[in-house]
């Protein structure tokens, strides 16, 4: 039996059918009905004439469908793709034709930027669209629901490990990629980590995977995870659904379209969910704020069932991670320096456990190496590139250059650089420092922005912070804070820059703060950088002038 998300979910479903596997809107689907709806899009696809890596666009918000469509992909050796829904026409048109996509499932809701742009998609044969109350603008488009009802599911198959997964980056350093892994050693990978979270011995073997849930799940280690993130990117679809699901566990998802800290802790005690995927501080301090606040109607909400926090992609702060353990003290938290590239570090927090902020202890195969190739020594104070070891991605989609940029050969063995800097600790944990993309040069300093934006993000009555460097005939570049209060807060700018001058040396300070509403942030919480210097562009405008330094 091959390592396939696939095949061994088919294990799962015939191991423990009756058990929930996916919850959305108060519909929920049994293993084996959720294996069966899968099998007749499966089946649909097949019809279509796709095939063996044929790539099936998911432009699709959290939900059933969502986890259904990519699992009838996986069944016909097909390939999902994820898409931003934030997407618009142009951008929707890029990465449909990038990934040469030959099928589309869409909300319908999403349907007239797919109007805007299928007709310059020849390719596309098949679009399945989702109902979410505005349907009826594609032509051509057959119901979801008509596609389930209309097709037998699809024989189960023999599959390949060699067989292609591949996840779309956010393209927050140029456009999107397509990075593209072996999907057995992607399995494996995530076997052995839901295992781990669930108390069971990791296995190589695909076989024993369905047997070890069973009798896990009679022990009592039963996985309910609620991912807070998006499925279409990396950290909520990987850490939420692909773990969950390979550990036997239900998947519940999240019915409104934007972050409701309240909503999440209802649907935690409703379902009494064990796992909860956030990113970073972005959903950990809204979460915090509403346990504070307690029901609408009156009264704690009951968070007892949490064993887990899983977050990866955004900063979560030592601060924050010792209140969310001050208020819930049985819960383990679990900081991840992850990528679509790959898995560099963990870090572990829990009751008696120091909570530490950019601090990882390294995975078995990462290294940081210089500019040079040169391995950094630990306790040098050097800086390097971070280089995850271990299931190496095959490369970018259709980009040779790139792949051969991120993916290389250190005395003979494969690494993928994301682009991390980091410092490595005299016990061999990394310090990591931030995107060298990022890194700001202000009067010949380098700057890592995440650096000043932890220091300002401890500043009382500080919500959300981005640091960017902005242009300046000065100082080549000045360091500039994007900055969100508090509910209530009169926090100024003169006491943001002056504490943290008390904590970093001054010439990393911010020059300069400009308050905005809402910190731009993508919908799984990364930092939007651009938006974050075109808000700083914009308050610049609005005084009248070309700076705006305190």
């Amino acid at each position: 039996m091959e390592m396939h998300l696939a095949t061994v979910w088919e294990s799962i479903a015939d191991a423990i059918p009756d058990h929930i596997a996916v919850t959305y809107a108060g519909t929920s689907r049994r293993w084996a009905d959720y294996d069966d709806r899968a099998a007749r899009l499966a089946a649909a696809y097949t019809a279509a004439g796709l095939g063996p890596d044929s790539k099936i666009g998911l432009f699709l918000y959290n939900g059933n469908e969502y986890m259904e469509a990519q699992y009838g992909a996986f069944k016909m050796r097909g390939v999902p793709v994820n898409i931003n829904y934030r997407y618009t026409g142009g951008e929707l048109r890029y990465l449909l034709d990038n990934s040469d996509a030959e099928a589309l499932v869409f909300h319908s809701s999403l349907g007239g930027r797919v109007a805007s742009i299928v007709e310059q998609l020849p390719d596309l044969s098949l679009l399945i669209e989702v109902d979410d109350g505005e349907p009826g603008q594609v032509p051509g488009t057959v119901a979801y629901d008509d596609v389930i009802a209309g097709h037998d599911p699809m024989s189960r198959i023999s599959r390949d490990e060699s067989d292609i997964y591949m996840l779309y980056t956010g393209g927050t350093t140029g456009m999107p990629k397509g990075v593209m892994y072996a999907m057995g050693g992607l399995t494996a990978g995530f076997v052995n980590t839901g295992f781990g979270l669930i108390g069971a011995t990791p296995t190589e073997d695909a076989s024993l995977v369905a047997s070890t849930v069973v009798e896990t799940m009679k022990a009592g280690g039963a996985v309910v995870s609620l991912p807070c993130a998006p499925l279409m990117h990396g950290t909520g679809l990987w850490l939420g659904c692909y773990i969950a699901h390979l550990a036997g566990g239900h998947v519940v998802t999240l019915t409104g379209r934007s972050f409701d800290a309240h909503e999440v802790l209802a649907t935690i005690e409703r379902h009494r969910a064990t796992m909860i995927t956030i990113v970073g501080d972005t959903i950990a301090k809204p979460l915090l704020r509403a346990l504070d606040e307690g029901r609408p109607g009156g009264g704690d909400y009951d968070t007892s069932s949490i064993a887990l926090f899983g977050s990866s992609g955004v900063m979560w702060t030592a601060e924050v991670k010792q209140q969310m353990i001050d208020r819930m003290e049985h819960v383990m938290l679990i900081d991840a320096i992850a990528s679509s590239e790959g898995g560099m570090g963990t870090q572990i927090t829990a009751k008696g456990l120091d909570a530490t902020t950019g601090t990882f202890q390294k995975a078995p195969e990462t290294r940081v190496f210089t500019d040079d190739g040169r391995e950094v020594t630990p306790g040098s104070d050097e800086i390097g590139m971070v280089a995850a070891g271990g299931n190496v991605p095959l490369g970018y989609y259709k980009d040779e250059e790139k792949s051969a940029r991120t993916f290389r050969v250190i005395d003979g063995l494969r690494y993928s650089f994301p682009g991390d800097l980091a410092k490595v600790a005299a016990d061999g944990s990394l310090i990591l420092l931030g995107r060298g993309s990022q890194v700001i040069n202000s009067g010949g300093e380098k700057i890592f922005p995440e650096e000043v934006e932890e220091a300002v993000k401890r500043v009382d009555g500080v919500f959300d912070c981005l640091v960017v460097g902005i242009d300046d005939e000065t100082f080549g570049q000045a360091v500039t804070a994007v900055v969100s209060r508090d509910e209530g807060a009169d926090v100024d700018a003169d006491t943001i820059i002056e504490s943290v001058k008390q904590e970093l040396a001054r010439y990393k300070a911010p020059k300069t703060v400009v308050f905005v509403e809402e910190v731009p942030r993508a919908p799984n919480g990364k930092a939007d950088y651009s938006a974050a210097q075109n808000a700083v562009m914009a308050a610049a405008a609005a005084a009248g002038s070309p700076t705006i330094h305190q």
